[in-house]
């Protein structure tokens, strides 16, 4: 799996959205009992922080851990340095195991290969992630030059996978049918470019010419932001979820 966030995990933590509730909602009506999660990649504890108000114990393994410095600490998380694929000693079979944001840049044979390993019999596995958001108006034609003409050339080939939505990803899980679900935001200008400054594409552009590439539509957003403080920005949520084929 790449690291492509350590460098800059204070701003991942900061700038990027969170995950709507419906999602968790939908989660914790198909699990009867709530002893023991896993969140893989956890990155900052996002979906960790809220797997613990509803789970005895969680796991939450990222393989940064410059990452997991920036997630919240709370009394039933054990944060651990971990890559996904690893393989690990652990008599605890997981009724819930997650990943969000993440399982594009997975070997999925090696990963799944653990989740089967750990999964209870009846527990439930769920991928979560977005891709590239939109809003209305102008600012929006600036979202998508950026992302389809700027950026793409830097984009890692994982990307192709959030572009369609997950789709393309192997389940080798018993699909249980997800709600459609949308990820809103509201945020100011400078929320707004912060997030973009997130993207790995843009890092890469940076590495590659020196430049940060946001300085290339900032008159453009400029331009395009209208009078609002904040706006509205929505993101498509991509939500799959099984169980094991047992």
């Amino acid at each position: 799996m790449k690291d492509n966030f350590s460098n800059h995990a204070a701003d991942y933590a900061k700038f990027r959205p969170t995950y709507p509730q419906e999602v968790f909602d939908f989660l914790y009506d198909l699990i009867e009992e709530k002893n023991d999660a896993w969140d893989v990649a956890t990155g900052n504890g996002q979906v960790a922080v809220e797997l613990a108000k509803h789970f005895k114990q969680v796991l939450a393994t990222d393989l940064s851990a410059q990452q997991l410095e920036e997630a919240p600490k709370n009394d039933n998380i054990t944060y651990r340095v971990q890559t996904a694929e690893a393989s690990f000693e652990n008599a605890t079979k997981f009724d819930l195991i997650t990943v969000a944001q993440a399982i594009h840049w997975f070997d999925f044979e090696a990963f799944y290969k653990n989740v089967q390993d750990h999964l209870k019999p009846d527990g439930i596995f769920a991928m979560i992630g977005y891709s590239v958001f939109e809003t209305s108006g102008k600012l929006n034609e600036v979202i998508q030059h950026f992302y389809k003409n700027i950026t793409d050339p830097y984009c890692d080939p994982e990307r192709k996978y959030l572009d369609d939505h997950y789709k393309t990803i192997p389940f080798p899980f018993k699909e249980i049918q997800t709600p459609k679900l949308q990820m809103n935001v509201f945020w100011n200008k400078d929320q707004f470019l912060n997030y973009l400054n997130t993207w790995s594409a843009v890092k890469h552009y940076e590495k590659a010419n020196g430049q940060n590439p946001l300085e290339l539509i900032q008159d453009d957003v400029d331009r395009s932001w209208g009078n609002a403080v904040t706006r509205k920005f929505s993101f498509p949520l991509l939500f799959r979820v099984g169980k094991k084929n047992i």
